[in-house]
């Protein structure tokens, strides 16, 4: 069998191998899904699911390219940026009334292509051309079962050419996200970041975004916890 073949059957009670069984994503209002009693996904497919796992493991340790370049010696990882990202995404979609589930799952995905071509600079994409997005997401999921490939597929497409206001959400918790970086970098002397608050201060879509920047850039990083540390005033 080959590893894209699937089998028609209905698993029996005592077949161990998994049903996909989830509503991956919802695009336009159109739903992929499977149900119990539906495909079944092959060994190769699986196995495809757990390289793809691995895989992502890389962006926990693969470092965000651009703060090196402005001077910070041990910079976030993909990973990092991904994950808060993902939140900041989720909480910009609740106010502005978008589908934070969506968000957050775009956000998750956006920059998961760099496991293959890295976090490419600005600067470096003025003399390297990489493959499209969407490109490396088709083959980092080329062997997964139909409803993950297509699923993934469909999230990365959208993400890169899509204009619902779930997208431009997205984009929005992507910039911000290094606003908040940035800020942090700054706090702890690196004044090279300030060019990162700028450019991001300049590009953000909604409302709700730069409002969010525009309190950031009056806040220090440790408001959050000074009430818990018996602070009179929190803003010594």
């Amino acid at each position: 069998m080959s590893k894209r073949s699937v089998s028609r059957r209905c698993p029996s009670r005592d077949d161990q191998r998994p049903v996909i069984n989830a509503r991956l994503y919802t695009h336009r209002g159109s739903e992929h899904r499977c149900v119990r009693g539906g495909p079944v996904a092959d060994d190769g497919q699986i196995e495809g699911v757990v390289d793809y796992i691995f895989e992502a493991g890389l962006l926990k340790r693969a470092k965000r390219t651009g703060w090196w370049i402005a001077g910070v010696k041990d910079p976030e990882s993909i990973a990092d940026h991904s994950h808060r990202t993902a939140l900041i995404g989720a909480v910009l979609a609740l106010m502005e009334g978008a589908d934070p589930a969506k968000v957050a799952l775009l956000a998750v995905l956006h920059d998961s292509q760099e496991t293959r071509v890295g976090d490419i600079p600005y600067l470096g994409r003025r003399y390297l051309t990489a493959a499209s997005n969407q490109k490396v997401t088709a083959d980092q999921v080329a062997e997964t079962p139909d409803a993950v490939r297509d699923g993934i597929q469909r999230i990365v497409d959208d993400y890169e050419a899509g204009d619902s206001l779930e997208v431009v959400v997205a984009h929005d918790a992507d910039k911000l996200d290094c606003l908040f970086q940035a800020i942090e970098y700054r706090e702890q002397g690196n004044q090279n970041t300030q060019q990162f608050i700028d450019s991001m201060l300049a590009v953000l879509s909604t409302a709700s975004a730069k409002v969010i920047a525009s309190a950031a850039l009056n806040r220090s990083s440790q408001e959050w916890h000074a009430p818990h540390m018996g602070r009179q005033d929190r803003h010594v």
